[in-house]
C-alpha cells in the first residue's frame, strides 16, 4: 500500500528548500540533537492538501485506511477521539437536538452539548459493580429508552465500547434495534482500533453502527493525536461534510506528523500487523489466566487486562503504586480496579514483567468487598450549555446537596461525567465524589 503523505514529506525534506514559511524550526532542532522529527515537520504548503478540505495526498491516504477498516468513508483527525466526537455529533445531530447516551460517555461528548446546545438523555447502564466508568447496555435497554424519549425526536442513539475497563457492548443487536426505530447509532470507538484486524473483525462499523471513532494512538503504533471518523454503509454523509464540522472544532495548523504516522501505520495494517495482533491477544489471553488465579479480571475485549484489586486485599491505587515499584505504569487505576493496556507492540518480555510484578504484590489479606454505588438519574435543572455559561462559584463538595452543577464534574482520567452540567447535585453524588476524591466544585450561584 502506498503512502502518499510520507513520501510527499520526505521528498520535501531531502530536496533542501528555504522554509520560508511555518514552522518557525524550520526543519531544524535548535535546542540540540538529530533534527528528527523536526524536519519532517511542515504545514499547508503548495501540494501539501488542507486536512480540512482534503483533494490531494491526504485524502488519498484517508481512502487507503478505509478500504482496510471496510467503511464507506473514514476521515483523519490530529486532535485525537475527542475532535472525532465533537465532529460526530455535530454532524448527526446539528444544533439544539436532544441525543440519545450513555451515561459512561467520554467529557467530548458533555463538551459537545455545550458547545452545540445538545440536549442529553440519558442510558444509566448496570454499572460494573464499585465503578462509574464501566457498565452494560443491551439492545434491549436501548429500544426501552428509543421508545421512552419517542416525544423528544432523538437524533442519534450514543455509545461507549469498549468502555474504559474494557467492557464491549452488543453492538450487532443494540443496531438492530436503532435501525428498526430509523435511528443512527454513533460509537465511541476510542479504545478500539485494533478490532477491525482481530482474527474475528468486531469493530462497530463491521457490527452495525452507523458512524464511530478510533482513537489509533491509543492502540496502533501511530503518535498521540491519531484518530479516526469511520462511517457505515447506511451513513449518508459525505467526507466533505465531516471534514466541515470538523473544522468548527479543530486547529487550523493540524500536526503534519500525526497526519504522516497514520499514513505510514496504513502500510503496516496491510502487511504485519493481523499476524502480531494475534499474536499479542494470545499472549494476553494466556496472562489473563495466569493472573486470574491471583486476581478476579473482568471479562474485557482481547488486548486489556482488567483486575479487582479489592479481591486481593487491597485497593486499585495500591496495587498501581506498587506495579510501579517494580517499573510497570498501569493505563487507570480506582478504588476498585487497576486496568493495563497491551497491544501488539507489547513484546513476551512485557508481559512476563507484567504477570510476576502482580503476583510480586499478591497479599495474604482477607478480600476487601466491592463497595455498592452507582450513578443514579439526577434531576435536571437546565441544559448543560445554559449551565456552563451561567454565573458559578467553587463550593466544597460536602456543601453541594441541593445544588446544580455549573459544569460536568468528571473522573480523569477517563473523564466519566459522575454529574452533568445542569444537574442537581444529591447526597449520593457526593458520596461518589468523595470516594473518587473530588472535595471541590463548581456550582451556580
Amino acid at each position: 500500500m502506498n503512502t502518499p503523505i510520507y513520501d510527499f514529506i520526505r521528498e520535501y525534506a531531502d530536496k533542501g528548500y528555504v522554509r520560508a514559511h511555518m514552522p518557525g524550526h524550520k526543519g531544524r532542532n535548535a535546542c540540540g540533537g538529530d533534527d528528527i522529527p523536526y524536519k519532517y515537520d511542515i504545514t499547508e504548503i503548495k501540494g501539501a492538501d488542507l486536512l480540512y478540505s482534503t483533494e490531494g495526498i491526504i485524502r488519498e491516504s484517508e481512502r487507503n485506511a478505509s478500504s482496510l477498516f471496510g467503511t464507506a468513508e473514514t476521515v483523519y483527525s490530529a486532535e485525537g477521539s475527542s475532535l472525532c466526537v465533537k465532529t460526530m455529533l455535530a454532524s448527526v445531530c446539528g444544533e439544539g437536538r436532544a441525543f440519545i447516551c450513555a451515561r459512561n460517555v467520554h467529557r467530548s461528548v458533555m463538551d459537545s452539548c455545550v458547545l452545540l446546545g445538545l440536549e442529553p438523555l440519558w442510558i444509566y447502564p448496570g454499572y460494573e459493580k464499585g465503578s462509574v466508568v464501566s457498565g452494560k447496555i443491551t439492545a434491549e435497554n436501548v429500544r426501552e429508552n428509543i421508545i421512552r424519549y419517542a416525544g423528544k425526536d432523538p437524533a442519534c442513539v450514543f455509545i461507549t465500547s469498549p468502555d474504559y475497563l474494557g467492557r464491549t457492548a452488543d453492538i450487532s443487536g443494540i443496531s438492530q434495534v436503532c435501525h428498526e426505530y430509523g435511528i443512527p447509532l454513533l460509537v465511541d470507538n476510542a479504545h478500539g482500533a485494533h478490532l477491525a484486524f482481530l482474527d474475528e473483525n468486531i469493530h462497530p462499523i463491521k457490527l452495525g453502527a452507523d458512524m464511530c471513532c478510533d482513537s489509533a494512538h491509543k492502540t496502533l503504533p501511530v503518535l498521540t493525536g491519531g484518530a479516526y471518523i469511520h462511517t457505515g454503509e447506511n451513513m449518508d454523509i459525505s467526507a466533505a461534510e465531516l471534514k466541515r464540522n470538523m473544522a468548527l472544532f479543530g486547529s487550523t495548523s493540524p500536526s503534519w506528523l500525526i497526519m504522516s504516522d497514520l499514513d505510514i501505520c496504513n502500510k503496516y495494517l496491510g502487511e504485519n500487523f493481523r499476524a502480531e495482533l494475534s499474536e499479542a491477544a494470545e499472549r494476553v489471553k494466556k496472562l489473563k489466566e495466569r493472573i486470574g488465579n491471583v486476581y478476579d479480571v473482568l471479562e474485557s475485549e482481547p488486548l486489556k487486562l482488567t483486575v479487582c484489586a479489592l479481591s486481593c486485599g487491597m485497593t486499585g491505587y495500591d496495587l498501581a503504586d506498587r506495579l510501579r515499584e517494580q517499573g510497570i505504569e498501569p493505563e487507570y487505576a480506582d478504588n476498585s480496579h487497576v486496568v493495563m493496556m497491551f497491544s501488539a507492540q507489547s513484546s513476551k518480555e512485557d508481559m512476563e514483567r507484567t504477570a510476576s510484578a502482580l503476583e510480586n504484590v499478591r497479599m495474604a489479606r482477607i478480600r476487601i468487598d466491592m463497595p455498592e454505588f452507582g450513578i443514579f438519574p439526577l434531576e435536571r435543572a437546565m441544559l448543560p450549555r445554559e449551565a456552563f455559561f451561567s454565573p458559578k462559584e467553587t463550593v466544597n463538595t460536602v456543601n453541594s446537596a441541593g445544588r446544580t452543577a455549573a459544569e460536568s464534574i468528571t473522573v480523569c482520567p477517563p473523564c466519566i461525567p459522575i454529574v452533568s452540567a445542569g444537574e442537581i447535585i444529591d447526597e449520593n453524588t457526593i458520596k461518589i465524589l468523595k470516594i473518587y476524591s473530588i472535595f471541590k466544585i463548581n456550582v451556580i450561584k
